[in-house]
């Protein structure tokens, strides 16, 4: 992983309270106009104590976010170009997903959102 994208990670998870946090791992999702991804848990870590910091590049997307179990009906945030979120402590295991994407443009990425996980996977 190139050094600036860790950087990026771990001034975050500074910034968000997890101070020390360092990823070992990014997952790159690139999603189309239409594309979604349903409700689930990032649980496969051995360290769940490590935050996620998921950055968003391109389409604007809702990101839902709910509780610990499937049925908990999620909070809908609007995540455009350039945000970042993160997320650990209790709700570090909390369902989330990202709803079916818009139709449109974006100036730099054209019709296409990416999307960088970083995470703490070993």
């Amino acid at each position: 992983m190139p050094l600036s994208f860790r950087e990026l990670a771990g001034q975050a998870g500074a910034e968000a309270g997890f101070s020390g946090f360092s990823p070992d791992a990014c997952l790159i999702n690139c999603y189309r106009p239409g594309a979604r991804m349903s409700l689930h848990q990032d649980r496969d870590e051995h360290d769940l104590g490590a935050p996620i910091v998921s950055v968003s590049l391109g389409l604007p997307a809702i990101f839902l976010f709910g509780g610990l179990k499937r049925s908990d009906k999620p909070q809908r945030f609007r995540l455009e170009h350039g945000d970042v979120v993160v997320w650990g402590g209790p709700a570090r295991l909390a369902f989330h997903g990202v709803a079916p994407l818009a139709d449109c443009e974006q100036g730099l990425m054209g019709r296409q959102r990416i999307n960088l996980t970083f995470r703490r996977a070993r």
